[in-house]
């Protein structure tokens, strides 16, 4: 009975692992959008009052950050990228994006990672920012004060088009509001050589008679549309996220933005806030010890905002002030995000398992700075894995070899007191005392590998460094499923050969659910990333490879018993 007991806990623990895997995805495919709130008044425009922006240190001024996105009466006509109206187009190069700046509102409206291939087309470069028909994600930014630019205002440009030319280390793009009522406003960019950090300034020349204290506001306006991926992974979160010192790194739910219940801390003198989705991120980094006010927002149909404002201070009569704030928009890349800004490194996110995850990341970056491949970094990440917990599957592997032995006998036992189910049971228990053996051991190689493996799927789905990683041959991307399948049955015939060295089961149901378990389980492997498939099957063989040497050892042991004993 204990037998049993221990093949159907293997069972679960193997089960229920996968079921986790599939439960999540599913729950994600087919959970509703949420519907808009209700808000008083009208169905589908929310109150002035809700779309209001506090502007730190006075009263609302009459243009405030994404407001007039989800005003029905202010709202332009429909183009392409939903609500965003169109204009000139100037196009950016550098060494590693290439950038599309729109002159209506002089908003970053796509923006090309050079060196990060598309998901779907390996030839071209991922789309980080974009404004299309069914994908909306750009960085917009503006002034707050009466006849200030917005990101509705249209900007004239000197060019249409900029590169970073050969021994320039940045390139400047410089877009001027129309003047209004004596107060001339120049929004400027700044791409950099070797850097996915953007400067976005605001110049104001005040050339009125009385001093003004504008303010500035940096946001990022998308939907909630999931990056391309597997409907049988773990869906990874899309969504707006905040750091300060004080209540350190916390995501903001589109969800919780649906339903007005978002918490977040509004003001601060330091932080940053950030739109992240599988392996990116963009963030407006204001500078630290600066007063700022940080705001997310639902503003309409599948539409959601989060930004910062920031004071420009007093700008005197015949002067003139800037304000600048630095945008992140790139790879989460974990060796150069917390030198960026405090705490961006926690946007890469390892789930309820990151006490695991991030060592075993440190594990695989020392691995692949001495090999080169991550493929060949997970190889020896599993081995080292294997090596640590060598002592314990050893005993769990003396366990199952001693019960292989032993099976004949707890079939003789069971057929002796098949109908009384307590008697069974104790003399089972008194034989396993006897025979020093125990019957929980089989189960500590799969306790002990669970973690880790749920830990490095996480690793996968959350590292840029893997994604479009190659390792050899015909896998071309660790972080995708094996195209052709061969890991997957690789996989499923080393679960055969395992199968076949553990004690068989004395149950006809559990021995047809032993010999079904490594198909099944070869089709589970079918839509996990090729990297973890990778490593489970090197898992497997060096624990077949151990499994089988203590298994001779104990059964030429027995073997060799009796002779001695004639002797």
């Amino acid at each position: 009975m204990q037998s049993k007991m221990d093949t159907k806990l293997v069972l679960f623990l193997i089960f229920s692992t996968s079921m986790l895997f599939l439960w999540e995805a599913w729950q994600k495919e087919q959970r509703p959008p949420s519907p808009a709130p209700a808000a008083q008044g009208t169905a589908t425009q929310p109150s002035a009052r809700q779309n209001e922006t506090p502007v730190p240190g006075e009263k609302l001024a009459s243009t405030q950050p994404g407001m007039d996105l989800s005003s029905a009466e202010n709202a332009p006509p429909a183009k392409p990228g939903g609500l965003l109206e169109s204009g000139e187009k100037i196009t950016v190069k550098t060494d590693l994006v290439s950038a599309e700046i729109d002159t209506a509102g002089g908003d970053l409206r796509r923006l090309e990672l050079l060196n990060h291939p598309d998901k779907e087309d390996r030839n071209k470069p991922f789309a980080l920012l974009e404004s299309q028909y069914d994908h909306v994600y750009v960085a917009q930014s503006g002034m707050i004060g009466e006849g200030l630019p917005t990101h509705k205002t249209h900007y004239k440009a000197e060019s249409s088009a900029y590169s970073l030319a050969p021994g320039q280390d940045k390139v400047e793009v410089r877009l001027v509001a129309p003047e209004s009522d004596g107060v001339q406003v120049t929004k400027v960019y700044t791409f950099h050589r070797g850097q996915y950090l953007v400067d976005v300034r605001f110049e104001i020349a005040n050339h009125r008679a009385a001093p003004i204290q504008p303010f500035s506001y940096f946001q990022m306006l998308r939907d909630s549309k999931p990056p391309v991926g597997s409907v049988f992974m773990i869906p990874t979160y899309t969504g707006a996220a905040i750091y300060t010192e004080q209540e350190k790194f916390k995501k903001i739910e589109f969800s919780a933005l649906d339903k007005g219940n978002a918490s977040y801390p509004k003001t601060a003198d330091n932080g940053w806030i950030a739109m992240l989705q599988q392996y990116f991120l963009t963030a407006w980094l204001p500078k630290d010890k600066s007063p700022r006010e940080y705001y997310a927002k639902r503003l309409g149909e599948n539409q959601y905002t989060a930004g910062v404002i920031v004071p420009v201070g007093t700008v005197e009569p015949g002067k003139t002030a800037s304000v600048s704030v630095p945008l992140y928009a790139g790879p989460e890349e974990q060796s150069k995000l917390s030198s960026i800004a405090p705490g961006l490194d926690l946007t890469v996110d390892y789930g309820w398992l990151t006490v695991l995850g991030a060592p075993l990341f440190w594990l695989l970056s020392l691995f692949h700075s001495w090999t080169g491949n991550w493929g060949v970094a997970i190889v020896l990440l599993t081995m080292s894995v294997k090596l640590a917990f060598f002592p314990l599957s050893a005993a769990g592997y003396r366990s199952m070899a001693k019960l292989r032995l032993v099976t004949p006998k707890l079939q003789r036992l069971r057929e002796q007191h098949g109908n009384d189910r307590e008697r069974m049971h104790k003399a089972m228990m008194d034989f396993y005392k006897t025979e020093k053996i125990n019957p929980m051991g089989g189960c500590l190689p799969i306790l002990v590998q669970i973690p880790v493996f749920i830990s490095l799927y996480w690793v996968l789905l959350a590292s840029v460094e893997l994604r479009n990683a190659p390792f050899a041959l015909w896998i071309e991307d660790l972080s995708s499923p094996d195209p052709y399948y061969v890991l997957p049955i690789i996989m499923g015939i080393s679960m055969f050969i395992q199968s076949k060295l553990s004690p068989p089961a004395t149950d006809p149901i559990q021995q047809k659910v032993m010999q079904i378990m490594p198909f099944a389980f070869s089709i589970f492997f079918f839509f996990f990333p090729a990297g973890l498939v990778l490593y489970s099957l090197v898992n497997n063989v060096l624990s077949i490879a151990q499994q089988w040497q203590i298994t001779r050892m104990i059964e030429g042991a027995a073997s060799a018993t009796p002779l001695s004993k004639k002797r």
